[in-house]
């Protein structure tokens, strides 16, 4: 490897507010002379940005290290993220694994990363070191490190406004990893959202509790006057909120969400966990079944088009069939779209990791497929409803596919040649498989090329 820039592979499990990380991390590497590698076999190194959310989630990324192993025995495996903060020792007690991030720091990943070459073969001085590109550095960040430039193979950029949580879910792993709330400034939120608007036409506003976004700033602030300030300062993107909670979605946030002409994308992914009250209060949620439920209705009577995401715990301990019960009449009643169950995972260090009164694993399985059916049947009445309207999508890939501003993925025809931008066509279809046709005639929302480059050519449509 002497006298060449070392090749780093990046694996990211887990949500928004990861993959966000890892981007940081690919910067801070690349800056040093990293280049990014396309698989395992011409890697130097893998930076695995672990998950910490299920059980399950846990497994995969030590199995995806094994994996890798067997692929490429050289290859040196550097552990960061949730999993590698609660359980460090499992990680460095692996082979090829050559150092573990508590948590996720970029700079010091990066450290960890060139240490490890070092380590693992016995030389120093054979990675080529030095700042390569320009970083935009800050005086001061308390998520942490540099604004992040770009997204990495991604037309849609993550914008994480702030990292960690404040609330103590009984069944949650993930405060323990991420440790309390901190918030960026609005100010450090839109420098970086300017940088990522030269490469992405939508940002996804994301982290671990956004809507806690400002409450431990010194001038203290919300997620809704955040967003407000954004869509002042950045008139030609879109924006899109990450999860955030039914409670949280205050007046200031819904009229944004009702006016804003889609340039808050109507799309909410709030979650629910269970539709029943002595469930919620065993997870020890601050919400109530009919909170959420009012919430949701005031909601979507203001909002009609809105993609309305959940997250959905089934087999909670103590839940009974009646609480199932309860959950599936809730999820049958409001205007859900799409959503993310599963079953109960006790996490080491939680609360309800010690509960009583298991439910078999069998049953919290059949509940989590009546609700994802359920899930299913709802998201294609919705699609089948969206027939003939007109929706907006970013392109995502080599452009055959498209993201709405109500969370559809949708065929796109005819996008060849077509740049980064968000585009405006009808939904043509059915419920089972919806699509946009751009061939020349059809319409494009065009970008400010002051801040993102050239124009796509103009289409109108069909």
């Amino acid at each position: 490897m002497e006298g060449e820039s070392f090749r780093v592979l990046f694996r990211t499990f887990g949500c928004k507010a990861n993959q966000y990380d890892t981007e940081r991390m690919r910067q801070e590497l690349e800056a040093l002379g990293a280049v990014s590698a396309e698989g395992a076999s011409s890697a130097h190194l893998c930076v695995v940005n672990t998950c910490t959310v299920t059980n399950q989630a846990d497994a995969d990324a030590r199995r995806f290290i094994r994996r890798i192993q067997r692929e490429n025995p050289e290859i040196r495996v550097v552990a960061a993220g949730c999993s590698s903060a609660l359980k460090p020792q499992a990680y460095r007690e692996m082979d090829g694994v050559v150092g573990v991030v508590e948590g996720h720091d970029p700079v010091e990943v990066a450290r960890t990363a060139v240490l490890g070459l070092e380590r693992g073969t016995g030389e120093e001085g054979l990675v080529q070191l030095g700042v390569r590109k320009a970083l935009d550095r800050l005086d001061h960040e308390p998520v942490g490190g540099e604004l992040l430039n770009r997204r990495e193979g991604g037309t849609r950029g993550w914008l994480k406004v702030q990292d960690g949580c404040d609330r103590r879910c009984s069944f949650c792993a993930t405060r323990l990893a991420r440790g309390a709330s901190r918030s960026r400034t609005p100010q450090e939120v839109l420098a970086e959202a300017r940088l990522l608007a030269r490469s992405h036409p939508e940002l996804v506003i994301t982290g671990i509790h956004i809507g806690h976004y400002g409450r431990d700033l010194e001038d203290p602030t919300s997620l809704s006057r955040l967003v407000e300030f954004l869509l002042q300062e950045l008139p030609d993107v879109r924006l899109r909120l990450g999860s955030v909670e039914a409670t949280e979605v205050d007046g200031l946030l819904l009229d944004l969400l009702a006016t804003s002409g889609g340039r808050l994308a109507p799309h909410l992914h709030m979650p629910l966990q269970s539709g029943s009250d002595a469930v919620l209060q065993g997870m020890r949620r601050w919400h109530t079944r009919s909170q959420y439920r009012d919430r949701v209705l005031e909601i979507a009577e203001r909002v009609p088009v809105l993609g309305l995401g959940a997250d959905i715990i089934t087999g909670f301990p103590g839940e009974t069939g009646q609480d199932h019960d309860q959950t599936v009449s809730l999820v049958e009643e409001l205007p859900f779209t799409y959503l993310h169950v599963f079953p109960f995972s006790p996490r080491d260090g939680t609360v309800a990791a010690d509960l009583s009164d298991p439910v078999p694993q069998r049953v919290a399985g059949e509940r989590s497929r009546e609700l994802r059916e359920l899930g299913l049947e709802k998201g294609t009445t919705y699609r089948s409803a969206r027939v003939g309207a007109t929706a907006t999508v970013v392109l995502e890939g080599a452009g055959g596919w498209g993201l709405t501003e109500d969370y559809l993925r949708v065929e796109v025809q005819n996008a060849t040649g077509l740049g980064e931008a968000l585009y405006s066509g009808h939904l043509q279809g059915d419920g089972g498989h919806l699509y946009i046709d751009l061939s020349p005639g059809s319409d494009v929302i065009e970008r400010d090329p002051s801040t993102t480059g050239p124009r796509p050519t103009p289409r109108t449509g069909a």
